[in-house]
């Protein structure tokens, strides 16, 4: 690809043999988003936990307990919640917060993944 095809462009001034050079057209420029997911306010992620046949439900608890400091209470509605439903939301917020804690979840062995709400 030539790199100065898209670019360059002549000013229309007269060259060597009098005659004016021709001038390409400016690309079009638009204000608008061409989706209409730029359009939507931001939508949080959500870090889901899934089931998996090793983990203990006490070390799930645990670990929900001492990654996102949850209470006893709360990291065990949702230790079972991934126990009998398969899944949990356990996080949500910004991209880069629910892939931190996708990745930490990771190392602690659970199986976790991100998805965008809505």
């Amino acid at each position: 690809m030539n790199a100065t095809s898209n670019t360059a462009r002549t000013t229309g001034t007269t060259g060597a043999g009098g005659s004016a050079a021709p001038v390409e057209a400016a690309p079009e420029i638009r204000d608008t988003p061409a989706t209409d997911d730029a359009r939507r306010p931001d939508r949080p992620w959500l870090v889901i936990v899934w089931n998996d046949p090793i983990n203990l439900m006490s070390y799930v608890t645990y670990v929900f307990q001492k990654l996102f400091g949850y209470s006893r209470e709360k990291a065990t509605k949702l230790m079972l919640d991934v126990h009998h439903r398969g899944r949990a939301v356990v996080t949500s917020g910004p991209r880069e917060r629910a892939e931190l804690d996708v990745a930490r979840l990771h190392r602690h062995g659970l199986w976790a993944t991100m998805e965008q709400s809505g």
